[in-house]
């Protein structure tokens, strides 16, 4: 899985019989300090997630575990919208450049 930022929504008038009522969403990874990486990917929206959000996806076989993607042809899933995330181990490596 991983985590990531909605940063904006793919437009398909022609798809697969399947996806039909899909929404297509693009994702970009985020690091724990929100910070975006380089990965961005396209993934199915089953939880009603929206531009802005951090979300997380489920990608590759797990992607078609959801209620919405059982059976279809999907490969990366938006499965839960982050509310918040309690980090209690420091990293070390930043913990030595702050000092």
């Amino acid at each position: 899985m991983i985590l990531g930022r909605v940063i904006g929504t793919v437009w398909s008038t022609r798809k697969d019989e399947n996806l039909v009522g899909a929404k297509f969403l693009i994702v970009r990874q985020i690091d724990l300090d929100y910070k975006p990486k380089e990965v961005t990917v396209i993934a199915v929206d089953s939880v009603g997630a929206g531009v802005g959000e951090v979300v997380i996806v489920a990608q590759g076989s797990s992607a078609r575990q959801t209620t919405f993607t059982k059976n279809k042809p999907v490969d990366a899933v938006i499965m839960a919208i982050v509310d918040k995330l309690d980090i209690s181990v420091k990293d070390k490596q930043k913990e030595t450049a702050a000092v």
